[in-house]
């Protein structure tokens, strides 16, 4: 029989002595990212449920949704801002979940570190092209030309 060697990202000491550092002199990156993923499982948590109650119970259930109630909604700042912390811990709290898998079951360090160049550049497009739709929505132009419409 074969051991199971344990995984590479809990072998790291969690220790928060000296000054943010661990015994080997190593940063507790991994013990801010294990806190990182409780507090933003947390919020996620609130946004989405208060995202679910006002978009389907608030708002007239899901034939409601369309078009107008996105622009409707997105008219108001407070949306926009609550939208955007739902796209950003998202994207940061499944980044850092995947991060985690990738050192704990890529073996070799080039494909660790190939994956995590292409979760990287993967999350930044995602959040990148998320927060200009987010701000740069607009709900009078027509698709078939750059005039509006809601003059």
């Amino acid at each position: 029989m074969s051991e199971i060697a344990a995984p590479r990202s809990s072998s790291r000491s969690r220790s928060v002595k000296g000054g943010g550092r661990n015994h080997s002199g190593q940063t507790n990156f991994e013990l801010y990212s294990w806190l990182f993923m409780r507090l933003s499982g947390l919020a996620l948590v609130i946004l989405v449920l208060g995202h679910l109650f006002v978009n389907l119970m608030l708002g007239g259930g899901i034939t409601a949704l369309d078009f107008g109630f996105v622009a409707g909604k997105w008219a108001n700042p407070l949306w926009q801002v609550w939208d955007l912390l739902m796209l950003w811990l998202a994207m940061l709290h499944g980044g850092n979940g995947l991060r985690t898998i990738i050192n704990d079951y890529a073996e070799k360090d080039q494909t660790r570190f190939w994956l995590k160049a292409l979760l990287i550049t993967a999350a930044l497009v995602i959040v990148v092209l998320g927060t200009l739709v987010i701000f740069t929505f607009d709900p009078c132009l027509d698709p078939n030309s750059t005039l509006s419409v809601c003059k």
